[in-house]
């Protein structure tokens, strides 16, 4: 039996070593998903039944066999991969309930099928592995900022192809900025969220959305940022509308926020003009969380803060500033919130004086700077 089958694969074995020394992948990751193949193709060859097809490499010997497997149950309705034991004695007549039988047969059109899909196993498994390969190369490009040319747009994801066109990121739903149009043959500049490597799910997520993609363009315009004296402490985003950006100078000879703003804006202005236009508020960070309660609620000027609880205070602004200091729809409040960690609740300064608020930290007299007019 082994001769014959011997016979129709004798070049399928060398052919594995070829490729093994080529590409890089084992035979025997080859030879696992090929057994796995082969079985499911010739199971079709058994109408009516029900047991188990193992497939047997041996590269060694150049050989494949193909086995029926079956346990032995009693009974007269044998369930998946069953035999009754009236059946197993016809094959082997000291079998008893239990013993699991190993026939080996000879497939229909071997020649055909295995070819077909030897073909298909290796095609699929040069295709996993070089996609593997070069997603290992982009472990490391997690959370840093990518230039990338738009490949295809479809009604929910961007399709990006990214570094030399060698694999392509996806940008979901979540991940896109409202308003923004993502047209095929455009270069952008995105964050890759997330790397996710192995098997059929591999892929690289990326984003326009993430605050991250914010901090890296930062870290790209300004110097002082990337050699690590000026930090960026904190950021919330509304992607789209605004974003606010704590930082802080390690060298007391540097102002933080004006190497951010840059001569003119310049520094700013090229970040916001990559973000289509959202505005964008630059916060100096503050170890008192008060104060950088303050801060935060740029550009709305603030009388105080107090702290009611743990984690929440109160800021009062001058009557005619409320709206600015909540801003559309709570988004500037929001945000703060976000920045700093706390629960704010905004107050004009008329309803403040309503209430007892006890001792308050008043506001900085340095208001922060913005994109805002």
């Amino acid at each position: 039996m082994a001769k014959k089958l011997n016979k129709e694969i004798e070049d399928f074995f060398p052919a594995l070593a070829e490729l093994e020394r080529e590409k890089g992948i084992s035979q025997e990751a080859f030879l696992e998903t090929l057994a796995g193949a082969l079985s499911s193709a010739y199971k079709k060859q058994f109408d009516g039944e029900t047991g188990t097809i193992d497939v047997r490499l041996d590269p060694e010997k150049g050989t494949i066999r193909f086995y029926l497997i079956h346990t032995v149950v009693e009974g007269e309705e044998p369930g998946e991969g069953e035999i009754t034991l009236e059946e197993a004695k016809k094959i082997k007549k000291t079998a008893k309930v239990g013993d699991v039988l190993s026939t080996e047969f000879i497939p229909k059109d071997f020649s055909r099928i295995a070819a077909q899909t030897a073909k298909q196993v290796i095609l699929q498994k040069i295709h996993e592995t070089e996609r593997d390969n070069t997603l290992s190369e982009f472990t490391d490009k997690e959370d840093e900022l990518m230039s990338g040319l738009v490949r295809k747009v479809d009604m929910r994801n961007v399709y990006i192809e990214l570094g030399k066109g060698q694999i392509e990121g996806v940008m979901l739903p979540q991940d896109q900025v409202p308003g923004e149009k993502y047209i095929a043959g455009d270069r952008i500049k995105v964050y890759v969220k997330r790397v996710k490597s192995g098997g059929k799910n591999a892929q690289i997520i990326v984003s326009r959305a993430a605050p991250g993609l914010v901090k890296r363009l930062f870290e790209e315009e300004v110097p002082e940022i990337k050699q690590g004296s000026v930090l960026i402490k904190a950021i919330s985003r509304e992607a789209g509308h605004r974003t606010k950006i704590a930082i802080t100078s390690l060298d007391s000879r540097i102002d933080a926020v004006g190497a951010c703003v840059g001569n003119k804006g310049a520094r700013v202005n090229a970040v916001v003009q990559e973000l289509g236009g959202e505005k964008i508020d630059i916060i100096p960070w503050s170890e008192n969380p008060l104060e950088f309660i303050a801060k935060a609620l740029s550009p709305a000027t603030v009388i105080s803060v107090t702290q009611l609880s743990e984690k929440a205070a109160v800021a009062v602004v001058p009557d005619d500033k409320l709206s600015l200091a909540i801003g559309r729809d709570g988004q500037n409040a929001r945000l703060a919130a976000r920045l700093t960690g706390w629960k704010i609740d905004v107050k004009s300064e008329s309803a403040a004086e309503k209430m007892d608020l006890g001792e308050a930290l008043p506001a900085p007299a340095e208001e922060p700077q913005d994109t805002e007019e």
